[in-house]
């Protein structure tokens, strides 16, 4: 079994699944004590049958002499023997569906915990935080967690019942032979529990090898056109081939302690066999009352004690794995929401899009200098602004300020002219609309991925943004138009169309306020005038944002924000910065000559 904060409470959830599945095993222990008197009376009665004495061919039941013949054999073993294994079937299948089905149970309910979770975790968490190592988490980490409740459960209570009755049933035949048989089991507990700290430590070596191997893997397959490009599989294959030698050391290490435990748990069964064996032959020689049928009824209690005793060395191995296991899960479940409401923050019914930074300093976790510094300006409701500058000027920054992706100062940030730490995060995002940099798109079909911000969107309205977007056109080349099946993160299309499905999937939303990261520096400049003239049309008298570098994209817009190195630089239309704003006015010139020389 295993325990812990996030575990305890299923065993009170399953408590009558699990109840149920006890009360079974518990009948089917008792049922397995009642087969050795069985064997015990065959032996007894052949053995009567050779004897010559005044009593041959009888056997003592219950202290009554009774013959031993087919008419016995059939009522007193036979019979009862059929219903005891039908009994011992049923039984059996009871208590699995019952306890593993719990444990099985508790891996799905911990899994869709943990999926919630990181729904919750801040960016902050997964810039730290490898996929690979969150993967293992899902699949290694919780199928062990949930072998250790539903088999452990399972392991524990058989081991307790099954292994006291039998020692009871042991004892009361002889408790010096059973004293003897009992001394090389304390053996064996004590080393395995000497062991079971020291595998604890290879489990969680093991894992984390696991983990390096499977993020490896995962890196390499999503960026497997950069290894092409570069001609560098030779290098990736070396370096998988080093990761996953290591995980096989961390597996063999692993299985080394796990094998040698077993050989010590066989060593000391083989030797409480011995001396039942000599022991119990000479209680047999020296001794009338214990007879050969004994003898063999004490072995079939011991051969039912030493499951429940290799059951407590698996439980220690098993609560090793657990118990890595499952701190690597409390872990994740315990990771700190670090972007979350405040206490008093309340809903917003409505969002008209002004947005007001006031003196926003910030850095991100982790970094040596701010990525914004002192920055101010005001967004007005229903304004088309353009936010550029160079790369790593802080443009994306402020679009992870105004989603709360980050925490903010209080009184810095506002929105409507409230705080945005007085507004609830997701009624705050219900009136975004946003298009990333990396264009993410799902491993689901055109359609969906267009419509994914809106539940119950028809494909007219699929259409219809698609068309918003420029992209319609192109989807009415594919095969399967709308129906066709992205590629993992949508590899299957250019990444001028993978920009226009994700502005698509943005205006579907016809949110309050739109921002668009660089969304549009994959298409040309035709493509481009089309799509914001249409945003244009389709979105007067709501706000959007249009961060970029191309200066064609943003001079049309009502306000050009122009931030250099976190800071802001100047804040206008496009003619009054031209006419005050050097910065801008070299931008222009260096543009306008690259865009000559291309031509």
């Amino acid at each position: 079994m295993i325990f812990g904060k996030h575990i305890n409470k299923f065993y009170w959830k399953y408590f009558l699944l699990i109840l149920v599945g006890l009360l079974a095993l518990v009948a089917v222990d008792y049922a397995q004590t009642l087969i050795p008197e069985m064997y015990g009376m065959v032996i007894d009665g052949v053995d009567s049958l050779i004897g010559d004495d005044a009593f041959k061919g009888q056997i003592a039941i219950n202290g009554v002499m009774q013959p031993f013949n087919m008419d016995f054999v059939w009522k007193e073993i036979c019979v009862p023997m059929f219903f005891i294994i039908i009994f011992i079937v049923l039984g059996r299948f009871t208590w699995r569906i019952c306890l593993f089905g719990s444990g099985i149970r508790v891996e799905r309910d911990l899994r869709r915990q943990m999926f919630a979770r990181c729904e919750q975790l801040s960016c902050e968490f997964y810039s730290k935080e490898k996929i690979g190592n969150l993967m293992s988490l899902f699949t290694n980490d919780l199928e062990t967690v949930q072998d250790c409740f539903g088999s452990g459960i399972m392991m524990t209570f058989d081991a307790l019942f099954l292994g006291g009755l039998s020692l009871y049933k042991m004892f009361s035949m002889d408790w010096v032979m059973t004293l003897y048989s009992l001394i090389p089991m304390v053996l064996m507990v004590a080393v395995s529990l000497i062991v079971g700290k020291y595998m604890t430590i290879k489990w969680n070596t093991r894992q984390q090898a696991f983990s390096d191997l499977s993020d490896f893997s995962q890196e390499s397959f999503s960026g497997i056109a950069v290894i092409k490009a570069f001609v560098k599989e030779l290098k990736e294959l070396l370096a998988f081939r080093w990761l996953n030698k290591k995980n096989e050391d961390a597996n063999v290490v692993y299985t080394r302690i796990s094998t040698l435990l077993n050989v010590f748990v066989t060593l000391f069964v083989e030797s409480v066999i011995c001396v039942i064996l000599g022991y119990g032959s000479y209680l047999v020689y020296s001794n009338p009352q214990f007879t050969a049928g004994k003898l063999m009824e004490f072995v079939g209690y011991f051969n039912n004690v030493i499951w429940p005793i290799m059951a407590i060395t698996e439980l220690i191995e098993m609560h090793s794995r657990g118990k890595a296991s499952l701190k690597r899960v409390s872990d994740l479940l315990d990771a700190p929401i670090d972007v979350r409401d405040k206490d008093d923050a309340l809903p917003v019914d409505n969002v008209v899009g002004a947005i007001e930074f006031r003196n926003v300093t910030f850095r991100y976790p982790g970094a040596d200098y701010d990525a914004l510094s002192n920055v101010s300006f005001m967004i007005n409701a229903g304004e088309n602004v353009g936010i550029i500058g160079k790369t790593g000027s802080g443009k994306t920054t402020v679009a992870d300020l105004i989603l709360r992706c980050y925490n903010v100062e209080d009184k810095t940030l506002f929105v409507d002219g409230r705080d945005v730490n007085d507004i609830t995060i997701d009624s705050l995002r219900n009136f975004c609309a946003y298009v990333p940099q990396d264009n993410f798109l799902f491993s689901d079909t055109i359609e969906h991925n267009i419509s994914f911000a809106v539940d119950a969107a028809s494909r007219e309205d699929v259409i219809t943004a698609a068309k918003l977007s420029d992209i319609d056109e192109n989807i009415s080349t594919f095969t399967n138009h709308y129906e066709t099946l992205m590629g993992e993160r949508g590899v299957t299309v250019s990444g001028g169309q993978k920009q226009r499905i994700s502005i698509a999937r943005a205006l579907m939303k016809d949110a309050s306020v739109l921002i668009l990261d660089d969304s549009v520096s994959a298409v040309d400049t035709d493509t481009e005038k089309t799509i914001l003239g249409n945003l244009r049309s389709t979105r007067q008298g709501k706000t959007t944002v249009l961060i970029a570098h191309r200066i064609s994209t943003v001079q049309g817009l009502d306000k050009i924000i122009l931030l250099d190195q976190g800071k802001v630089v100047d804040v206008g239309n496009h003619d009054d910065l031209m006419s005050r704003c050097e910065a801008y006015r070299n931008m222009v010139a260096l543009q306008t000559l690259e865009e000559e020389e291309g031509l």
